[in-house]
């Protein structure tokens, strides 16, 4: 999960998923909108092979990439545990808050 959440931390390749999201695409088509080469998006799109969001054959000198969401359940499975732990945490403290504002009338 760590590669996962490691490969997100980086913008360029947020918007890379949110592309392949709706289809394939060459690693040129992930670069050309992004204004970086070739080389730089092909490194981006190794971040992401590596933790196994996309995948990524290679026809000739066409390298295509495939959005690969699997990872991505897992992940969002982890922030919905804490997000609940959080959200119980924050009603706590509203709780207490609300508490101690009806205690200075």
């Amino acid at each position: 999960m760590d590669a996962v959440f490691q490969a997100l931390a980086h913008d360029a390749r947020r918007d890379m998923l949110r592309r392949l999201d709706r289809g394939e695409l060459t690693v040129g088509e992930l670069a050309e909108p992004l204004a970086m080469s070739l080389a730089a998006a092909s490194k981006h799109v190794k971040v992401l092979e590596q933790a196994g969001l996309v995948h990524r054959t290679v026809d000739g000198r066409r390298h295509v990439c495939r959005l690969e969401p699997g990872p991505l359940a897992s992940a969002t499975s982890w922030l919905r545990f804490h997000e609940r732990h959080w959200n119980e945490r924050l009603d706590a403290l509203e709780a207490l808050i609300g508490t101690s504002e009806g205690m200075d009338s």
